[in-house]
Protein backbone atom coordinates (compact mmCIF):
# COMPACT_ATOMS: atom_id res chain seq x y z
CA UNK A 1 0.00 0.00 0.00
CA UNK A 2 2.86 2.35 0.76
CA UNK A 3 4.20 1.82 -2.76
CA UNK A 4 0.79 2.61 -4.24
CA UNK A 5 0.53 5.86 -2.28
CA UNK A 6 4.04 6.81 -3.38
CA UNK A 7 3.06 6.21 -7.02
CA UNK A 8 -0.03 8.38 -6.58
CA UNK A 9 2.04 11.12 -4.95
CA UNK A 10 4.38 11.16 -7.93
CA UNK A 11 1.47 11.34 -10.37
CA UNK A 12 -0.22 14.19 -8.51
CA UNK A 13 3.07 16.06 -8.31
CA UNK A 14 3.49 15.67 -12.06
CA UNK A 15 -0.02 17.03 -12.66
CA UNK A 16 0.84 20.10 -10.59
CA UNK A 17 3.83 20.93 -12.80
CA UNK A 18 3.57 22.81 -16.11
CA UNK A 19 2.49 20.38 -18.81
CA UNK A 20 4.00 19.82 -22.24
CA UNK A 21 1.85 21.14 -25.05
CA UNK A 22 0.01 18.16 -26.54
CA UNK A 23 -0.02 17.96 -30.32
CA UNK A 24 -3.23 19.43 -31.78
CA UNK A 25 -3.17 19.08 -35.61
CA UNK A 26 -4.01 22.29 -37.46
CA UNK A 27 -3.84 24.45 -34.33
CA UNK A 28 -1.19 26.74 -32.91
CA UNK A 29 -0.50 26.39 -29.20
CA UNK A 30 -0.44 29.68 -27.30
CA UNK A 31 -0.18 27.92 -23.92
CA UNK A 32 -0.18 24.32 -22.72
CA UNK A 33 -3.97 24.58 -22.54
CA UNK A 34 -5.08 27.01 -25.29
CA UNK A 35 -4.94 26.43 -29.07
CA UNK A 36 -5.92 28.62 -32.01
CA UNK A 37 -6.86 27.97 -35.64
CA UNK A 38 -7.65 30.76 -38.08
CA UNK A 39 -10.79 30.63 -40.20
CA UNK A 40 -10.68 29.75 -43.87
CA UNK A 41 -10.19 32.62 -46.27
CA UNK A 42 -13.15 33.83 -48.30
CA UNK A 43 -13.52 32.35 -51.75
CA UNK A 44 -14.92 34.11 -54.80
CA UNK A 45 -18.32 32.51 -54.29
CA UNK A 46 -18.52 34.07 -50.81
CA UNK A 47 -18.35 37.56 -52.27
CA UNK A 48 -17.08 40.56 -50.35
CA UNK A 49 -18.65 39.55 -47.05
CA UNK A 50 -18.66 36.14 -45.35
CA UNK A 51 -21.85 34.24 -44.51
CA UNK A 52 -23.53 35.26 -41.27
CA UNK A 53 -21.59 32.91 -39.06
CA UNK A 54 -19.64 33.70 -35.90
CA UNK A 55 -16.30 35.46 -36.32
CA UNK A 56 -14.85 33.36 -33.48
CA UNK A 57 -15.81 30.06 -31.83
CA UNK A 58 -14.44 29.42 -28.34
CA UNK A 59 -14.64 25.75 -27.41
CA UNK A 60 -13.98 24.36 -23.93
CA UNK A 61 -13.20 20.65 -23.90
CA UNK A 62 -14.56 18.32 -21.25
CA UNK A 63 -12.50 17.20 -18.26
CA UNK A 64 -9.24 15.57 -19.40
CA UNK A 65 -10.43 15.54 -23.03
CA UNK A 66 -7.46 15.14 -25.40
CA UNK A 67 -6.96 16.82 -28.80
CA UNK A 68 -7.66 13.62 -30.75
CA UNK A 69 -11.20 13.53 -29.35
CA UNK A 70 -11.85 17.27 -29.06
CA UNK A 71 -10.89 17.69 -32.74
CA UNK A 72 -14.09 15.88 -33.75
CA UNK A 73 -15.94 18.96 -32.52
CA UNK A 74 -13.59 21.52 -34.02
CA UNK A 75 -13.88 19.73 -37.37
CA UNK A 76 -17.66 19.81 -37.07
CA UNK A 77 -17.60 23.53 -36.42
CA UNK A 78 -15.22 24.04 -39.35
CA UNK A 79 -17.79 22.40 -41.65
CA UNK A 80 -20.60 24.46 -40.13
CA UNK A 81 -18.81 27.83 -39.94
CA UNK A 82 -15.65 27.57 -42.08
CA UNK A 83 -14.64 31.24 -41.79
CA UNK A 84 -14.73 31.42 -38.01
CA UNK A 85 -11.53 31.59 -35.99
CA UNK A 86 -11.41 28.74 -33.46
CA UNK A 87 -10.01 28.95 -29.94
CA UNK A 88 -9.87 25.67 -28.02
CA UNK A 89 -9.27 25.31 -24.29
CA UNK A 90 -8.34 21.90 -22.93
CA UNK A 91 -9.62 21.15 -19.43
CA UNK A 92 -7.49 19.03 -17.09
CA UNK A 93 -9.74 18.24 -14.13
CA UNK A 94 -7.03 18.36 -11.48
CA UNK A 95 -5.90 21.83 -12.59
CA UNK A 96 -9.46 23.18 -12.67
CA UNK A 97 -10.11 21.98 -9.11
CA UNK A 98 -6.70 22.93 -7.68
CA UNK A 99 -6.33 26.53 -8.88
CA UNK A 100 -8.12 29.46 -7.26
CA UNK A 101 -10.24 31.91 -9.24
CA UNK A 102 -7.39 34.40 -9.73
CA UNK A 103 -5.13 31.71 -11.17
CA UNK A 104 -7.86 30.33 -13.43
CA UNK A 105 -8.68 33.84 -14.61
CA UNK A 106 -5.03 34.60 -15.42
CA UNK A 107 -4.79 31.40 -17.46
CA UNK A 108 -7.72 32.53 -19.64
CA UNK A 109 -6.36 35.98 -20.50
CA UNK A 110 -4.86 34.66 -23.80
CA UNK A 111 -8.39 33.63 -24.83
CA UNK A 112 -9.55 37.24 -24.41
CA UNK A 113 -6.55 38.54 -26.36
CA UNK A 114 -7.19 36.13 -29.23
CA UNK A 115 -10.95 36.75 -29.38
CA UNK A 116 -10.64 40.55 -29.06
CA UNK A 117 -7.17 41.31 -30.46
CA UNK A 118 -7.80 45.06 -30.78
CA UNK A 119 -9.49 45.47 -27.42
CA UNK A 120 -13.10 46.05 -26.36
CA UNK A 121 -15.32 47.94 -28.79
CA UNK A 122 -12.80 47.89 -31.64
CA UNK A 123 -14.72 45.41 -33.82
CA UNK A 124 -17.95 47.39 -34.21
CA UNK A 125 -21.09 45.44 -35.03
CA UNK A 126 -19.24 42.14 -35.23
CA UNK A 127 -17.85 42.40 -31.70
CA UNK A 128 -20.51 40.12 -30.24
CA UNK A 129 -20.38 37.56 -33.09
CA UNK A 130 -18.92 35.05 -30.65
CA UNK A 131 -20.08 31.47 -30.12
CA UNK A 132 -19.12 29.65 -26.93
CA UNK A 133 -19.23 25.85 -26.83
CA UNK A 134 -18.87 24.54 -23.30
CA UNK A 135 -18.47 20.83 -22.56
CA UNK A 136 -19.09 19.28 -19.16
CA UNK A 137 -18.59 20.98 -15.80
CA UNK A 138 -14.80 21.21 -16.13
CA UNK A 139 -15.18 23.07 -19.41
CA UNK A 140 -17.64 25.29 -17.57
CA UNK A 141 -15.03 26.16 -14.94
CA UNK A 142 -12.69 27.49 -17.64
CA UNK A 143 -15.57 29.22 -19.41
CA UNK A 144 -16.51 31.12 -16.25
CA UNK A 145 -12.85 32.06 -15.76
CA UNK A 146 -12.91 33.57 -19.27
CA UNK A 147 -16.01 35.62 -18.46
CA UNK A 148 -14.29 36.80 -15.29
CA UNK A 149 -11.09 37.65 -17.18
CA UNK A 150 -12.99 39.87 -19.63
CA UNK A 151 -14.88 41.62 -16.83
CA UNK A 152 -11.68 42.32 -14.91
CA UNK A 153 -9.93 43.61 -18.04
CA UNK A 154 -12.71 45.76 -19.49
CA UNK A 155 -15.19 46.28 -16.66
CA UNK A 156 -18.17 44.84 -18.48
CA UNK A 157 -19.57 41.43 -19.49
CA UNK A 158 -18.05 39.64 -22.46
CA UNK A 159 -20.13 40.30 -25.62
CA UNK A 160 -21.37 37.15 -27.32
CA UNK A 161 -24.49 35.92 -29.08
CA UNK A 162 -24.65 32.23 -28.25
CA UNK A 163 -23.40 29.86 -25.56
CA UNK A 164 -23.90 26.14 -26.17
CA UNK A 165 -23.73 23.93 -23.08
CA UNK A 166 -23.07 20.26 -23.78
CA UNK A 167 -23.77 18.05 -20.72
CA UNK A 168 -23.49 20.98 -18.30
CA UNK A 169 -24.06 22.60 -15.86
CA UNK A 170 -24.73 19.99 -13.22
CA UNK A 171 -25.39 20.34 -9.53
CA UNK A 172 -22.64 21.90 -7.41
CA UNK A 173 -24.11 20.77 -4.10
CA UNK A 174 -21.71 18.53 -2.20
CA UNK A 175 -23.80 15.37 -1.72
CA UNK A 176 -22.91 11.69 -1.60
CA UNK A 177 -24.44 11.12 -5.05
CA UNK A 178 -22.54 14.02 -6.56
CA UNK A 179 -19.31 12.92 -4.88
CA UNK A 180 -19.67 9.54 -6.57
CA UNK A 181 -20.23 11.21 -9.97
CA UNK A 182 -17.32 13.63 -9.59
CA UNK A 183 -14.83 11.05 -8.36
CA UNK A 184 -15.90 8.69 -11.14
CA UNK A 185 -15.23 11.40 -13.73
CA UNK A 186 -11.76 12.05 -12.32
CA UNK A 187 -10.97 8.34 -12.17
CA UNK A 188 -11.90 7.85 -15.83
CA UNK A 189 -8.96 9.94 -16.97
CA UNK A 190 -6.40 8.53 -14.56
CA UNK A 191 -7.29 4.87 -13.94
CA UNK A 192 -4.80 3.72 -16.57
CA UNK A 193 -1.93 5.27 -14.65
CA UNK A 194 -2.14 2.85 -11.74
CA UNK A 195 -1.96 -0.94 -11.35
CA UNK A 196 -4.78 -1.19 -8.83
CA UNK A 197 -8.56 -1.59 -9.56
CA UNK A 198 -10.66 1.31 -10.86
CA UNK A 199 -12.59 1.49 -7.60
CA UNK A 200 -9.41 2.26 -5.65
CA UNK A 201 -8.61 5.17 -7.97
CA UNK A 202 -12.14 6.50 -7.63
CA UNK A 203 -11.89 6.23 -3.86
CA UNK A 204 -8.63 8.18 -3.83
CA UNK A 205 -10.13 10.95 -5.93
CA UNK A 206 -13.18 10.95 -3.67
CA UNK A 207 -10.85 11.53 -0.72
CA UNK A 208 -9.13 14.33 -2.65
CA UNK A 209 -12.48 16.02 -3.34
CA UNK A 210 -13.47 15.75 0.32
CA UNK A 211 -10.15 17.27 1.39
CA UNK A 212 -10.54 20.01 -1.22
CA UNK A 213 -14.03 20.75 0.06
CA UNK A 214 -12.74 20.92 3.63
CA UNK A 215 -9.99 23.35 2.55
CA UNK A 216 -12.54 25.56 0.76
CA UNK A 217 -14.68 25.67 3.88
CA UNK A 218 -11.78 26.48 6.19
CA UNK A 219 -10.29 29.15 3.91
CA UNK A 220 -13.58 30.70 2.80
CA UNK A 221 -12.72 30.06 -0.84
CA UNK A 222 -15.65 29.65 -3.21
CA UNK A 223 -15.17 26.31 -4.94
CA UNK A 224 -14.55 26.34 -8.71
CA UNK A 225 -17.86 24.56 -9.56
CA UNK A 226 -19.92 26.90 -7.35
CA UNK A 227 -18.29 30.01 -8.85
CA UNK A 228 -18.66 28.74 -12.41
CA UNK A 229 -22.40 28.13 -12.10
CA UNK A 230 -23.20 31.20 -10.00
CA UNK A 231 -21.90 33.82 -12.42
CA UNK A 232 -23.91 32.40 -15.34
CA UNK A 233 -26.95 34.12 -13.85
CA UNK A 234 -25.28 37.45 -13.05
CA UNK A 235 -25.43 40.26 -15.60
CA UNK A 236 -22.06 41.76 -14.64
CA UNK A 237 -20.47 38.59 -16.06
CA UNK A 238 -22.91 37.34 -18.73
CA UNK A 239 -24.84 39.58 -21.11
CA UNK A 240 -28.61 39.11 -21.10
CA UNK A 241 -28.81 39.71 -24.85
CA UNK A 242 -27.10 36.36 -25.49
CA UNK A 243 -28.87 33.07 -26.18
CA UNK A 244 -28.15 29.75 -24.50
CA UNK A 245 -28.57 26.24 -25.90
CA UNK A 246 -28.46 23.25 -23.55
CA UNK A 247 -27.71 19.81 -25.02
CA UNK A 248 -28.33 16.92 -22.62
CA UNK A 249 -29.86 13.50 -22.06
CA UNK A 250 -31.42 11.34 -19.37
CA UNK A 251 -28.75 8.69 -19.96
CA UNK A 252 -25.86 10.93 -18.83
CA UNK A 253 -24.24 9.11 -15.90
CA UNK A 254 -22.20 12.13 -14.75
CA UNK A 255 -24.61 15.07 -15.04
CA UNK A 256 -28.19 14.56 -13.88
CA UNK A 257 -30.64 15.88 -16.48
CA UNK A 258 -32.93 17.41 -13.88
CA UNK A 259 -30.03 19.57 -12.64
CA UNK A 260 -29.62 21.04 -16.12
CA UNK A 261 -33.33 21.74 -16.42
CA UNK A 262 -33.30 23.38 -12.98
CA UNK A 263 -30.45 25.64 -14.10
CA UNK A 264 -32.36 26.52 -17.28
CA UNK A 265 -35.42 27.49 -15.23
CA UNK A 266 -33.42 29.65 -12.82
CA UNK A 267 -31.63 31.35 -15.70
CA UNK A 268 -34.98 32.24 -17.27
CA UNK A 269 -36.15 33.65 -13.94
CA UNK A 270 -33.03 35.82 -13.93
CA UNK A 271 -33.93 37.18 -17.39
CA UNK A 272 -31.76 35.03 -19.64
CA UNK A 273 -32.95 33.46 -22.88
CA UNK A 274 -32.33 29.84 -23.69
CA UNK A 275 -33.71 26.52 -24.80
CA UNK A 276 -32.80 22.88 -24.39
CA UNK A 277 -32.51 19.88 -26.67
CA UNK A 278 -32.78 16.47 -25.05
CA UNK A 279 -31.10 13.57 -26.85
CA UNK A 280 -32.16 9.96 -26.62
CA UNK A 281 -29.78 7.24 -25.49
CA UNK A 282 -26.52 9.23 -25.49
CA UNK A 283 -24.19 9.45 -22.52
CA UNK A 284 -22.03 12.22 -21.11
CA UNK A 285 -20.70 14.47 -23.94
CA UNK A 286 -21.77 11.68 -26.28
CA UNK A 287 -24.69 13.38 -28.03
CA UNK A 288 -22.73 14.43 -31.12
CA UNK A 289 -21.36 10.92 -31.68
CA UNK A 290 -24.76 9.26 -31.41
CA UNK A 291 -26.90 11.96 -33.06
CA UNK A 292 -24.57 14.05 -35.28
CA UNK A 293 -27.24 15.47 -37.58
CA UNK A 294 -29.52 16.54 -34.73
CA UNK A 295 -26.57 17.93 -32.80
CA UNK A 296 -25.20 20.20 -35.51
CA UNK A 297 -28.64 21.19 -36.79
CA UNK A 298 -29.53 22.34 -33.28
CA UNK A 299 -26.44 24.54 -33.10
CA UNK A 300 -26.95 25.93 -36.59
CA UNK A 301 -30.58 26.82 -35.84
CA UNK A 302 -29.64 28.45 -32.54
CA UNK A 303 -27.00 30.61 -34.23
CA UNK A 304 -29.38 31.62 -37.02
CA UNK A 305 -31.85 32.69 -34.34
CA UNK A 306 -29.24 35.01 -32.84
CA UNK A 307 -28.66 36.55 -36.28
CA UNK A 308 -32.37 37.34 -36.50
CA UNK A 309 -32.15 38.99 -33.11
CA UNK A 310 -29.08 41.02 -34.09
CA UNK A 311 -30.92 42.40 -37.15
CA UNK A 312 -34.06 43.31 -35.19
Amino acid sequence: MQGELYALQRRVHKMAEPEKKPYFPGFTAISDQIYVRQGEELSEKDGATPPQGPRVIILYGWGDGIPKHVSKYTDGFRRLFPHAKQIVILSPIFRAMRLDVDQRTKNMIPVIEEAFPDGAGALGESEDAVLFHVMSNTGGINYSATLNAYKEKYGRPLPHRLAVYDSTPGSVVFTWENLKRWSYAMALGTAGWFPWPFGVTQGIWGAFLCANRFFDGMSGRESPPVFSVRILKEEEFKVKSSQSLFLYSKEDDLIFWKDIEEHMAKAREAGYHGEGVMFEGSGHVGHMRKHPEQYWDSIRAAWEKTNDGAKA
